[in-house]
C-alpha cells in the first residue's frame, strides 16, 4: 500500500497545469460505445477511475489505448452487454455505461458500482428515466437487467432532484432513441455539457446542456470524433486550499473561470486575492491566518459543489474564527473531519453540519484517508501542518488526481510517495 509523507509549512509557488477532468472523462469514455469509428479524447487524465472505465471498455470488445494525455477508443468490436461485478465496482462512474450500453446493444447488464462511501446515492432515478424511454428493468440479487427490445423512444422526463448521474444516463440513453426527449430539472453541472458537446460533435442532437431542461432529438447512428476535456474544477479548487493553507501564492493554468465561480467567491471572504487573465488564474493567501468564512452551504450546480467541501474544511481548521458547514448533497461526507482531529482540529459534526472553531496550527500526524476528497483534504492539511505527516489511503486520491504529489512537488512542496 502506498502512503504520502508530507513535511509541511513549506510555501508554495509556481504555476501548475489543471489536468483534465474526471467528472467529464467517466461519461465520455462510455458514451463512446455508441459510436462508429475512432473517438481520440485529449487531456484525459490518468487516474484509477479513468483505468477503470477503460476496462470496461476493452471487456465489452471495444479497444481501448493511452499515448500521453489523449484516449484512443474504437468500438467496432463491442460484442458484450454485460459488465462482471468486478469491474463495476472498481469506481462509482461504472453506472453510467448503464444507458449507453443499453442504446448500443438494446440490453445491459451490471451490478451495482463500487467507488467512496460517501452515503447514499441511489440509482432509482436512473431505472425511472430508463423505464420511461421504453427498457424493461429487472432488479434482482443486487444486479440490474435492462432490455430495450424494440428500441428505446423519446419521453419527458422530469427529475425531482438535478441528479448528475441520472442526467447523463438519459442524455446516453436518449441520443439515439426514437423522437425527441425532454429532461426537466435537469444537472447543470459543466461536466454535463463537456458530455453534449462530445456527443454533438459525434452528430448528437442536444440542445440546453449546462440549464435546468435539455432537449435531445434522437438521430440513427453516431460516429467518433476528436475532443479535449475541460479542466477539472475540482483539482483547481483543491489547489486554492493548498495555496490558502499554506499562505502561498501561485498559478492555475488551463482553468475556466466561470466554473469556479461559486468557489472563488467563499475563498476571497477568508482573505485570498485572485488575478485572472484568459485561461489562468493566480491565487494569492493572506500571511497571516485566513478569515473564517461563517457559513458554507454545499449546493448543485451552479452552487458550492460537494466534492470541493472536505478541502475547503481543511483550510477552515486553521481560520482565525469559526465557519458552520452545512452538506446539502451526501450525508456521510465529514468522514474526514476525525482525521484532522488527529491534526489538532477543532470539528464537531452532527448529520448534515460541520461547525469548525478554527486553531492557530495543525500538528503532523499518521492519518488515512477513506474517500477521495477526504484524502485531498487531509494532503492539504499537511502541507500546513508542523512537523510531518503520514497519510495512507492513497488509492483515494488517485482516483481523481493525477500524480498529485508530483504537482505540488513542482509548486515547492514536500511531498514524497512510499
Amino acid at each position: 500500500m502506498s502512503k504520502l509523507i508530507i513535511n509541511g509549512q513549506r510555501a508554495l509557488s509556481g504555476a501548475a497545469e489543471i489536468q483534465g477532468a474526471k467528472n467529464s472523462a467517466l461519461p465520455i469514455l462510455a458514451a463512446t460505445v455508441l459510436t462508429k469509428g475512432e473517438s481520440v479524447l485529449f487531456r484525459c487524465p490518468d487516474l484509477s477511475d479513468v483505468e477503470a472505465s477503460l476496462g470496461i471498455l476493452r471487456y465489452l470488445g471495444c479497444t481501448a489505448q493511452r499515448s500521453g494525455d489523449a484516449v484512443v477508443v474504437k468500438s467496432e468490436g463491442l460484442c458484450r452487454h454485460d459488465i462482471p461485478d468486478g469491474l463495476m465496482r472498481k469506481t462509482r462512474g461504472s453506472l453510467v455505461f448503464l444507458g449507453a450500453v443499453l442504446a448500443s446493444t438494446g440490453r445491459a447488464r451490471l451490478c451495482f458500482p463500487g467507488g467512496c462511501e460517501i452515503g447514499l446515492r441511489p440509482i432509482d432515478l436512473h431505472l425511472k428515466a430508463l423505464r420511461q424511454l421504453g427498457a424493461v428493468v429487472k432488479e434482482r440479487h443486487g444486479c440490474i437487467d435492462c432490455r430495450a427490445v424494440h428500441g428505446l423512444k423519446g419521453a419527458q422526463i422530469a427529475l425531482p432532484f438535478p441528479s448528475v448521474g441520472a442526467t447523463e444516463d438519459i442524455i446516453l440513453a436518449a441520443c439515439t432513441a426514437c423522437g425527441t426527449t425532454t429532461i426537466t430539472n435537469a444537472a447543470r453541472e459543466p461536466e454535463i455539457r463537456d458530455l453534449a458537446d462530445y456527443l454533438n460533435r459525434c452528430g448528437a442532437k442536444i440542445y440546453g446542456a449546462g440549464e435546468g431542461e435539455i432537449v435531445i432529438d434522437g438521430v440513427k447512428s453516431l460516429s467518433g470524433c476528436n475532443h479535449a476535456l475541460i479542466p477539472d474544477r475540482i483539482v483547481a479548487a483543491t489547489l486554492i486550499s493548498c495555496a490558502a493553507m499554506t499562505g502561498s501564492e501561485i498559478t492555475l493554468k488551463g482553468v475556466i473561470h466561470s466554473h469556479l465561480g461559486a468557489v472563488l467567491p467563499v475563498f476571497e471572504d477568508a482573505g485570498c486575492a485572485f488575478k485572472a487573465v484568459e485561461n489562468e488564474l493566480t491565487v494569492k493567501a493572506p500571511v497571516k491566518r485566513l478569515r473564517p468564512m461563517k457559513i458554507v452551504r454545499t449546493m448543485p450546480y451552479p452552487g458550492f459543489p460537494t466534492d470541493a467541501q472536505a478541502p475547503l474544511l481543511a483550510a477552515s481548521t486553521i481560520a482565525d474564527g469559526t465557519t458552520v458547514f452545512i452538506e446539502n448533497i451526501f450525508e456521510n461526507r465529514f468522514r474526514h473531519a476525525s482525521e484532522l482531529t488527529r491534526m489538532g482540529a477543532d470539528i464537531k459534526t452532527e448529520g448534515k453540519f460541520a461547525v469548525v472553531e478554527g486553531v492557530p496550527r495543525l500538528y503532523g500526524a499518521a492519518v488515512e484517508a477513506v474517500d477521495l476528497r477526504g484524502a485531498a483534504a487531509l494532503l492539504a492539511a499537511g502541507l500546513s501542518a508542523e512537523g510531518r505527516t503520514e497519510l495512507s489511503g492513497v488509492k483515494y486520491l488517485e482516483r481523481g488526481y493525477e500524480r498529485f504529489e508530483q504537482v505540488l512537488s513542482s509548486l515547492g512542496a514536500d511531498v514524497k510517495k512510499i
